[in-house]
């Protein structure tokens, strides 16, 4: 039997292969409780797409565009996040060959080919970053240049930036704001995803905390205020079927605080909270 909730449920950051669960996975998200995802695109690699210049992101990011349309039909309203994901660069120079120099400029055009999607209307936000695993001081540089790109580009067409980077606490999480901030981009719309519920560190610099919806990072999430969106990061996986967290994580986990923490709070972390940083109209 399918769960109704009285608001929406929203997870800020969720992948979907038709590879792999699909449809099925956005079902159980719906049948729990869930109405709305910010659907991500996946690595390219993980797609079986090989880049060789900025123009093979469509293939990617098409297919994202395409499981929007199939979400709705199951009755679960979803926005499109593109970007390149930030260990394309050891992709890109590993497995593929390519300099350090052709990999940068070809991810920051994927970047721009991204904010053309968002300009004409087909997504709401562009998903970049750095890698979240230890990299020589070169392609750290190249990584953080590569981000700065999509911060201006976030900042030139005002819209949301979603960022997979390494794990934060306060001096990271300064350091991305300051990136961010050079580049004119409203702080609100940086939104740090897989965050800890650091939500008051994050309300002081300005950026958004997408918390990972483990139960007790979202009490503490919730003991320190209500700037905040949940998520799972679901992988949607063949091969890694229980990395991260489930679909059903986060209708199950509202539902459950309610209990404690009431309804008003949910109102604003699943639909005011996401409409004020992507600029949709989350509905029931």
């Amino acid at each position: 039997m399918s769960v109704k909730s009285s608001f929406p449920i929203t997870d800020n950051h969720m992948h979907i292969d038709p590879r792999a669960r699909g449809l099925s996975a956005v079902k159980d998200f719906k049948n729990t409780g869930g109405t709305h995802i910010f659907l991500v695109t996946k690595p390219s690699w993980t797609l079986g797409v090989k880049i060789s210049k900025p123009q093979d992101y469509t293939a990617v990011f098409d297919e994202t565009i395409n499981i929007t349309k199939q979400t709705e039909d199951v009755g679960v309203k979803s926005f499109p996040v593109l970007g390149v994901h930030p260990a394309e660069i050891n992709n890109l120079t590993d497995n593929l060959g390519m300099n350090l120099d052709d990999a940068v400029e070809i991810m920051k055009g994927g970047l721009d080919l991204a904010a053309q999607y968002v300009r004409d209307g087909y997504a709401v936000g562009i998903k970049t970053g750095r890698p979240h695993y230890p990299v020589s001081d070169k392609v750290w540089n190249a990584s953080n240049e590569v981000m700065e790109h999509g911060f201006s580009l976030g900042a030139e067409i005002d819209c949301a930036v979603q960022l997979h980077t390494e794990s934060v606490g306060e001096p990271e999480l300064n350091d991305i704001t300051k990136r961010a901030n050079r580049s004119g981009i409203k702080l609100h719309k940086v939104v740090k995803h897989y965050s800890p519920p650091m939500v008051n560190v994050c309300e002081s610099l300005g950026i958004f905390p997408g918390v990972l919806s483990g139960k007790e990072a979202i009490e503490t999430a919730l003991e320190e205020g209500d700037r905040f969106m949940m998520e799972t990061d679901y992988i949607d996986d063949p091969q890694r079927p229980g990395a991260v967290m489930g679909p059903k994580t986060v209708p199950k986990r509202t539902l459950k605080m309610v209990e404690k923490f009431g309804e008003d709070v949910f109102w604003k972390v699943h639909k005011e909270n996401p409409e004020k940083v992507y600029d949709v109209e989350i509905e029931l």
